[in-house]
């Protein structure tokens, strides 16, 4: 499935899937458009599947942020298991 990504005010709706398939057009459409807001909402409530190519674009889309000083969210169903991938320690 296509991922359609709507923007207001800084929250980044998205419906459909983040994949292999539409993570690039994911980090491509955020990094155009990071540098006019202030804060960052990406809201997932309507994402029917990640992967983790997907789950790898959302940490990209948190590093953009960093780096240009922006507040950075993800709110909606499924951000538990983000929060516990995007805090879990790496293997060395």
């Amino acid at each position: 499935m296509a991922l359609q990504i709507l923007e207001n005010n800084g929250t980044f709706y998205l419906k459909g899937s983040i994949d292999t398939s539409t993570s690039q057009s994911l980090i491509s459409h955020f990094k155009h458009t990071v540098g006019i807001i202030k804060e960052v909402t990406v809201n997932i409530d309507k994402v029917t599947m990640i992967d983790a190519n997907g789950v790898t674009a959302l940490k990209k889309l948190f590093l953009t942020a960093l780096n240009n000083k922006k507040i950075f969210s993800i709110v909606g169903y499924g951000c538990k298991d983000l929060y516990n991938d995007f805090n879990a320690p790496s293997a060395a």
